[in-house]
């Protein structure tokens, strides 16, 4: 959508047999050098680490990074760490995984994840979760969520949103007529409605659909959506408009929630820094700061501490 601008691109003089000596210095001896891992991995694309985790393999007798680096580091920090050695699609399974595991849904996590995909972000996740859980995604959704919020989320696993540019004036009228009709005073009783459109059009279609929606009912779509429906549905919806709208700054929303309140959400910290850097991260930057008048990096610098900070700091440049 639009001019979106990453934080970090390629290493220009990227030298992986330095990055890796480097590294192994690092870990060496007496206490590690966090610094040192800070400067060389907030600053390499998923690529250019994946190649340092390979070539580390290679050169050190199968010593498997990961494992190196686990034993040398704790917390969140290590958690930011061992995420970036993974790529996107991969840790974003494992995030999926994390959130149905065990004895509840971690439904926040498959809504942020699932509602701000592309079709191909879609196909690559369900490719990647089969390749390191072994399972099925869509098998696994259908087990662990119900009703409404399950319907929404396997329509998105079909991948089947449009995704061109154009604006069909006719049919976002349309649109907006069947979701007031769907929604406004009758809610309940017509979801699929709202799913059907909200999963299928693409994003210029829906934010010509808001507009209509407003005009025709005079209540804005989100005010609909926050007083008629509610738990896991209406953050699914509220999360489906407003990256319709501007993902960047529904981004910028969930890392201030992240940071809200007594204590800090640090995976979300992690799944959106590291996750969002090489695509449109600086752009999360700008909108944080429009948003909430305070730039993202002094947020996290109050709200994080450690070398967890100086990770995060570092990939937001």
């Amino acid at each position: 959508m639009g001019n979106v601008q990453p934080t970090i691109v390629p290493y220009a003089d990227f030298d992986v047999m330095s990055d890796i000596k480097a590294i192994r210095k690092a870990c060496k001896g007496m206490g590690t050098d966090e610094e040192a891992i800070v400067s060389i991995l907030g600053n390499r694309s998923a690529a250019q680490r994946l190649e340092i985790k390979q070539a580390y393999f290679e050169k050190y007798d199968d010593q498997e990074l990961e494992e190196v680096l686990k034993s040398e580091l704790s917390g969140s920090f290590e958690k930011a760490i061992i995420a970036m050695l993974d790529p996107p699609q991969i840790y974003a399974a494992k995030e999926l995984r994390k959130a149905m595991k065990g004895a509840g849904t971690d439904e926040d996590v498959l809504v942020e994840i699932l509602c701000t995909s592309s079709n191909q972000d879609i196909i690559n996740l369900k490719e990647a979760y089969a390749q390191v859980n072994e399972r099925d995604l869509e098998a696994d959704i259908e087990d662990d969520t119900s009703g409404d919020v399950r319907n929404l989320l396997i329509s998105l696993l079909q991948a089947n949103r449009d995704e061109n540019y154009e604006v069909d004036e006719g049919l976002a009228e349309q649109d907006a007529a069947a979701l007031i009709e769907a929604g406004e005073g009758r809610f309940g009783t017509d979801e699929s409605t709202f799913t059907h459109i909200l999963t299928h059009r693409n994003y210029l279609q829906l934010q010509a659909t808001f507009k209509f929606y407003e005009t025709l009912s005079g209540t804005e779509i989100l005010d609909s959506i926050e007083n008629e429906a509610g738990g896991t549905l209406k953050d699914c919806y509220i999360t489906l408009v407003r990256c319709a709208k501007n993902p960047q700054l529904y981004f910028a929303r969930r890392l201030n929630e992240a940071m809200k309140g007594a204590g800090t959400d640090e995976d979300t910290l992690v799944r959106i820094i590291v996750g969002r850097s090489e695509i449109d991260l600086e752009t999360i930057k700008d909108m944080y700061l429009e948003k909430y008048d305070v730039p993202l990096k002094e947020a996290l610098s109050s709200d994080c501490g450690g070398d967890f900070k100086r990770l995060l700091l570092e990939i937001l440049h």
